[in-house]
């Protein structure tokens, strides 16, 4: 991999309402304002050479990559480990309630009713990071979800993991080279090794 571009999916039915959701067994697709988002991304796109999608294992990756990429045949490889934090017993319920638990507990903390550990999410994320550098196509096409990308823009701008994180905008792309997401991946793992928080 020489470079991919990094897009959050377009707005789902959960986060229209505010809801988080990271079960893959839950259906979850575009609103229609998230439809009309990744038809917008195809239009941004369309002079972009593409030489492989990558989504997470989520329905509303997938269909984002499914309305931007339209009737271009590209290959398709699904990562699991881009997939959103499994939220517990927040599932399926309001994504500030779980915000307020994230910023009271420490990263080694469980989420109750078996949520992921922030320590375990970064570490997921770094691996699958490392497993998108080792692709063998030039140019990559990546819809996952705001977390993953707001660590790679946080790690690019001197900055560690952190229990506060900015959401990135839906749809846009973050052009980023194999040398800059090595780096990325290079941070996260030393963080991971020894966590600030």
């Amino acid at each position: 991999m020489e470079r991919a571009l990094l897009v959050r999916h377009g707005e789902s039915v959960f986060s229209a309402r505010g809801l988080a959701t990271g079960r893959v067994d839950v259906r979850c697709p575009l609103s229609e304002r998230g439809k009309a988002q990744a038809r917008a991304l195809a239009e941004e796109i369309a002079g972009e050479d593409i030489d492989l999608c990558v989504t997470s294992e989520l329905e509303r990756t997938r269909q984002t990559a499914d309305i931007a990429l339209a009737q271009r045949s590209i290959p398709r490889v699904v990562l699991a480990e881009l997939n959103d934090p499994l939220y517990g017993s927040y599932e399926a319920g309001p994504l500030d309630d779980y915000l307020v638990w994230a910023l009271a507990n420490d990263s080694a903390a469980e989420p109750p009713g078996g949520g992921e550990r922030r320590q375990t999410l970064v570490a997921r994320y770094a691996a699958g990071f490392r497993r998108l550098v080792g692709q063998p196509e030039r140019a990559v096409f990546v819809v996952t979800h705001s977390l993953p990308i707001a660590y790679v823009l946080m790690a690019l701008d001197g900055r560690d993991p952190a229990p506060r994180v900015p959401l990135v905008e839906y749809a846009k792309t973050h052009a980023v080279s194999a040398r800059q997401l090595t780096q990325v991946i290079a941070r996260l793992e030393a963080w991971c090794a020894a966590p600030s928080w």
